[in-house]
């Protein structure tokens, strides 16, 4: 007879962190891979079954079952190589931190350069590019990536802002319906050149990855925030006057004496005369701004998200024609189930 399996004994908590690694899709491959090895070896898998489930050597199993046995999840990552030590003094490194960490210098010709490679790193401090890379790796300063930031102009009362459009959404005056109003621009009206396939056991739907643009449309929508419905109006442009046609449609179904507070972001045409002048006609509308670069804030946000996952992604449009009244039904159809979304957000400062 076979010998019986080894079997690992899992605590929940390492458990948790294996299937969390294999997971998300941050991890890396190498340690998804290990994190599968050890949840099969958790079940008292074979090394040579859990090397035909994960896809690897039946060596790699055996190997990374063991470390885990031994060391738990620190066993799982790579331990030091042995190789060439380092040679460069504090200086030297001191110099290629100094670089690193500043942008680098026109060209002769008078080209501007925007990052640093670690061959010219190397060379401007005399050393290889693999000892620059490895140096600036081990102090975790990476001078080939540039992350993107954005900040409110209202930085001084942004909490503020955020408070009272959180306040609408939470505890609104009495007799008033709020709204959120936005437009999603730009959807395009795409159909793939070729029909697509339908999926069957082991495969999933095929479709063509060349399609033909039919047009572009723009949607306008308002989220009546404590009911969940939306009224919705496609149109071919977002300029003021389009504006103004659906603040038209939503006023046919407000109902007497309510007072409407739209939430809206901060785009030109919320402020143009035209629609001032629409408000001065109808005093019992009022707008409540979101703070730029907010969009989050918006509750309408969350329905467009839903759209597109719905819809829009794999959706196959033949005209402009065909995409509006499509999502017109889609509309029309979200709202025989349509709910309010539990805000949960208050106001509170956000930690960074």
């Amino acid at each position: 007879m076979a010998a019986p399996a080894k079997r690992i004994e899992l605590h929940d908590a390492d458990r948790a962190e294996l299937e969390r690694i294999v997971r998300s899709r941050k991890s890396e491959r190498r340690l998804v891979e290990r994190a599968q090895i050890v949840l099969e070896a958790g079940k008292g898998h074979s090394a040579k079954r859990i090397a035909r489930h994960v896809g690897c050597s039946l060596n790699t199993a055996k190997k990374w079952r063991g470390r885990f046995e031994c060391d738990g999840l620190q066993g799982l990552n790579d331990r030091p190589r042995p190789g060439k030590p380092l040679t460069h003094g504090p200086e030297v490194q001191a110099r290629l931190v100094a670089k690193a960490c500043t942008r680098p210098e026109s060209t002769e010709s008078g080209q501007r350069r925007e990052r640093w490679t670690y061959r010219e790193l190397g060379e401007e401090v005399g050393m290889s590019e693999s000892q620059a890379h490895l140096i600036l790796r081990r102090l975790d300063i990476k001078p080939h990536l540039m992350k993107q930031w954005v900040m409110s102009e209202f930085t001084d009362d942004f909490d503020e802002r955020a408070a009272e459009v959180c306040g609408l959404y939470l505890d609104p005056p009495e007799n008033a319906l709020v709204v959120s109003i936005d437009e999603k621009t730009g959807v395009q009206a795409k159909r793939p050149t070729k029909p697509d396939r339908a999926s069957r056991p082991a495969k999933p739907a095929r479709r063509e990855h060349e399609y033909k643009r039919n047009g572009t449309q723009n949607l306008f929508a308002a989220l009546q925030v404590h009911s969940g419905e939306v009224a919705a109006m496609p149109a071919d442009t977002r300029n003021r006057y389009d504006l103004i046609a659906f603040l038209d449609l939503i006023e046919q179904g407000i109902p007497k004496g309510r007072q409407v507070i739209a939430i809206t972001d901060n785009l030109s045409t919320r402020t143009t005369q035209e629609v001032e002048e629409w408000l001065d006609d109808h005093p019992h509308w009022s707008f409540c701004f979101t703070p730029t670069h907010a969009s989050w804030l918006n509750q309408v946000e969350i329905f467009f998200s839903i759209l597109a996952r719905r819809l829009l992604k794999h959706g196959a449009f033949d005209s402009e024609q065909d995409l509006a009244e499509q999502m017109l039904a889609f509309v029309e159809h979200y709202n025989l189930t349509a709910k309010p979304f539990n805000w949960t957000y208050t106001g509170k400062v956000l930690v960074a």
